[in-house]
């Protein structure tokens, strides 16, 4: 049974950081891609960044130059350092997996899904 398991939100000032983690248990997949998206009240979901199964990673606009993805393979651990944050990164973000390749880095694709970690940006 595949589980993503998020940790390290909580809540910031301004133009501080935080590093997010997934661990993902679980996976009889050799080659998948992971995601980070993040949803916050009256704002439809958005993709932040992703990692597609050679490594590639891309990211939202919004975060380009803040926000850096990593991922251990070895520990199936995805990792989202964000700095510079400001009150619009207040989110709920979620850690996901696909697994049909290529992968399309879209929400709809996903086919699995952590519980999210809140962040909160005070200004």
């Amino acid at each position: 049974q595949v589980q993503l398991v998020e940790s390290g939100g909580g809540s910031v000032q301004a133009g501080g950081s935080l590093r997010l983690s997934c661990e993902a248990s679980g996976f009889t997949y050799s080659r998948y891609c992971m995601a980070w998206f993040r949803h916050s009240p009256g704002k439809e979901r958005e993709g932040v960044a992703f990692i597609d199964d050679e490594g590639t990673t891309r990211y939202a606009d919004s975060v380009k130059g803040r926000f850096t993805l990593s991922k251990d393979s070895a520990k199936n651990t995805l990792s989202l350092e964000m700095n510079s944050l400001s009150p619009e990164d207040t989110a709920m973000y979620f850690c996901a997996a696909e697994v049909a390749i290529p992968c399309e880095g879209r929400d709809y694709a996903q086919d699995y899904w952590g519980k999210g970690t809140l962040v909160t940006i005070s200004s």
